[in-house]
Order: structure tokens, then C-alpha cells, then sequence
């Protein structure tokens, strides 16, 4: 192609496949190391009434090869054209080995190392350092690295402890602070940790999946404004919730998740788990939320246009303890993004993955709540300094 051969090899390629001299086009393509289909193409491309209409090459921009006449190479001269071609061939073909892609250019030198080592044996290691441009010593340098120390032994062990322990479920900043909790602390960069995260193996799996359960059952009553406009900040506790009703599928039958989430830290405040998604479900959340308000507390309630927080009795608790309704608009799931995210963090940590075959609704429902108090009570995050929402408060003095 034009971008990596100057139009004088072009006009050679075409010259010996398509002139007098005999060549075949596979003998042209082999000696320049291209396909055949190219040199092809370069002729229905170039040759117009057996002329060639080639653009101008910038000689900065493209990697010449050589400007001898392959016509007039003499045999030892061919055969080692012909070598190297070959060398240069099998280094691409190492390197999809290496990397499942083509190019050298940006690899690291244990790549390049790697490269050498898987070429065909009839190549020497001088000169296949030579194209994949890296130095003698660098190569034994990287080869000798299999039988020096491992200075991260330790952490490796701790690190694939720590992510067994969360089954895998928590990121690299989350296991950096653990690494530093531990009896004999470990201090590492988040960089090292994820680098030897990745090597260990230790990688966190997100499942996506549409939405099957879906609660608007249309315009019961008239919607509240949306009050929150994605703003999902508060600076005190019972200033802003959030809620809505997620879904469980598991063998043993369908599960349901009502919680009010409080803005201030994520903590969940109170949360019903049952069998079916109707108004006692979401109803008996809200009223046990509610024991937690001080006097003075009339916090916003926002959520989806959901039927559970239309019908009469979400309505009358609300009025009851003095709670601001807000709703978002219909279908957008981004004005209740928060409490979508809170969803997100506990299904990939407790649901997804994990075989429930042979659990029982109530095992399912007692696991789960589990969780929530988990969640609520041990479950630390960075952006609350490492502790958990409950922990956070009692640092506060906001609870006892």
C-alpha cells in the first residue's frame, strides 16, 4: 500500500508482474514481501492505458525498501533478500502470537523479548533483534527477569486473598485499602496494585442486563415535580431520599428490593424484601423510614413515576410525617441515576455470578438482607474516608 511503500516500488511491483520478464505474480509479491492481491490492486488502481497515474510521497512519511534493482540481483544477493524478507515475515507472525495483533512499534521490551523467543530456530537472535530494534542487552535483561526475585510475592498473595474474600467483586482501590489495613500493612500505589491485580488475575466482572420489571401502570394521580434535577447531593441526613423496587430472578421464583437510600452517605435507611411489588411492600418501607426522622426532619422523597408511590397510601404517610414527594420523568431512569447506581453495586456484588440453584425464597431473602445490613454497617467506600455509612455517622456523632 501507498502508506508504507514509496511509488518507485510500486512501479517495480507492477513492472516485473505485469511486464516482459517472466515473473509470476506470487515470485513479485514474495520478493517484496507484500500479498499478491495488493500488487493487483495497485494495477486495476494505477495502470490506466498501460500508464501510471501515481500520486506524490512525502520520503519523511514512508519506509523505503531498498532501491536496488531486483531484476539484477545476483543469486547469493536474492537469497538473502529473500531471508530477510522472510525474518520480517515471521517476526508479524510472532507478534500476533504475542499479542493477538500486528505492529512492534509500541510494544514494551519483554514483548519484543517474547517476540524473539517465539521466531522459528533457523533465525538467529542477533539478527532478529536487529528488526524488532531491540538491544542485546535488553533482551537478556528481560530474559533473566523469570529467575530473579519476586519483590511482590507477598502482596500477590495478599491481593488474591483480599479479592477472594469480597468474591471478586471489588475494585483495585478497595484492595489498596485493605492492603494497608492489614496487621502487617502493605503500601502500594493504586498503580501496582492494579498492575498486579491484572497479572493475578483478579478481575471484576460487570454483567449488564436490560430491565424486565418495569412498575408504571400510567397516570394514577397527578406527579409531583421533579425537585431533585439529578442532583444527588446533601449535606445533613434526612434532607434528601431516594427509592425505588428492583427485581430478583432466581430459580426458585421472583424476589423484590424496596429501599430509601439517603444522599448524604449512601446509607440505606430502612428496606422490605418480599414476593410481591405491591403498595404493603413499599408502603411498610417508607413507615419504618420514617422512625428514623428527628423533629424538624422533612426530608424530599424522590422516585420513578412508579404506581407503589402513587397510590393513596404512599400519599397519606408522606403528608403524615411531613415528606416532600418528587418523581422523575416518565421513563427517564437518569433523573433517579443514584438509586439505579445503588441497584448496579448490589447486584454485581451479591446477585450476579453467583449459582442459586437449590436456594429457597426465604434463604434468598434472608442472604439478601444480610447484605443490606452489610451494606449499611461494614461496607467501606472511599469517598467516606474508608468507612462504612454507619461508621461514618458514629464518626460524625450523627448516630450511636
Amino acid at each position: 500500500k501507498l502508506t508504507s511503500c514509496s511509488s518507485s516500488v510500486v512501479k517495480k511491483a507492477l513492472g516485473l508482474a505485469y511486464g516482459s520478464c517472466g515473473m509470476r505474480l506470487n515470485e513479485v509479491a514474495l520478493l517484496f514481501g507484500i500479498s499478491a492481491s495488493t500488487i493487483a490492486s495497485w494495477k486495476k488502481k494505477y495502470m490506466v492505458g498501460g500508464k501510471m497515474d501515481i500520486p506524490e510521497i512525502d520520503p519523511d512519511e514512508i519506509e523505503r525498501i531498498s532501491d536496488v534493482q531486483i531484476s539484477k540481483m545476483s543469486d547469493s544477493e536474492l537469497k538473502s533478500y529473500i531471508h530477510k524478507l522472510e525474518l520480517k515475515s515471521a517476526v508479524l507472525e510472532s507478534t500476533v502470537k504475542v499479542l493477538k495483533a500486528e505492529g512492534i512499534e509500541d510494544l514494551t521490551c519483554d514483548e519484543r523479548a517474547a517476540i524473539v523467543d517465539a521466531l522459528p530456530k533457523r533465525f538467529s537472535v542477533k539478527a532478529a533483534l536487529t528488526v524488532v530494534g531491540l538491544s542485546s542487552s535488553s533482551y537478556y535483561y528481560c530474559k533473566s527477569k523469570s529467575i530473579r526475585p519476586d519483590h511482590y510475592q507477598q502482596a500477590r498473595e495478599a491481593i488474591r486473598k483480599e479479592f477472594a474474600l469480597v468474591k471478586g467483586k471489588r475494585g483495585y482501590r478497595y484492595i489498596r485499602q485493605r492492603l494497608r489495613e492489614r496487621n502487617s500493612p502493605l503500601i502500594l500505589s493504586g498503580k501496582t496494585v492494579r498492575r498486579l491485580m491484572a497479572e493475578e488475575g483478579c478481575k471484576v466482572s460487570y454483567h449488564r442486563k436490560k430491565h424486565s420489571y418495569n412498575s408504571y401502570k400510567g397516570e394514577i394521580s397527578r406527579a409531583p415535580d421533579n425537585l431533585v434535577a439529578r442532583n444527588f447531593c446533601a449535606d445533613r441526613p434526612n434532607k434528601l431520599w431516594l427509592t425505588d423496587i428492583t427485581q430478583f430472578n432466581i430459580p426458585a421464583g421472583k424476589i423484590y428490593l424496596s429501599p430509601i437510600i439517603d444522599c448524604f452517605d449512601g446509607m440505606p435507611v430502612s428496606w422490605k424484601i418480599g414476593i410481591s411489588p405491591n403498595a404493603a411492600l413499599a408502603n411498610s418501607m417508607l413507615e419504618e423510614a420514617c422512625t428514623h426522622l428527628a423533629a424538624g426532619d422533612h426530608p424530599i422523597c424522590h422516585s420513578d413515576r412508579g404506581c407503589h408511590y402513587r397510590w393513596p397510601g404512599w400519599i397519606q404517610i408522606c403528608k403524615a410525617h411531613g415528606i416532600i414527594r418528587s418523581m422523575s420523568k416518565k421513563g427517564c431512569s437518569p433523573d433517579n441515576s443514584a438509586c439505579e447506581g445503588f441497584f448496579g453495586r448490589l447486584k454485581n456484588e451479591f446477585f450476579y455470578g453467583q449459582d442459586w440453584k437449590g436456594i429457597s425464597i426465604k434463604k434468598f431473602i434472608q442472604e439478601l438482607d444480610d447484605y443490606m445490613r452489610y451494606y449499611r454497617d461494614k461496607r467501606i467506600k472511599e469517598s467516606l474516608g474508608w468507612m462504612s455509612p454507619m461508621q461514618y455517622r458514629k464518626s460524625l456523632g450523627l448516630a450511636v
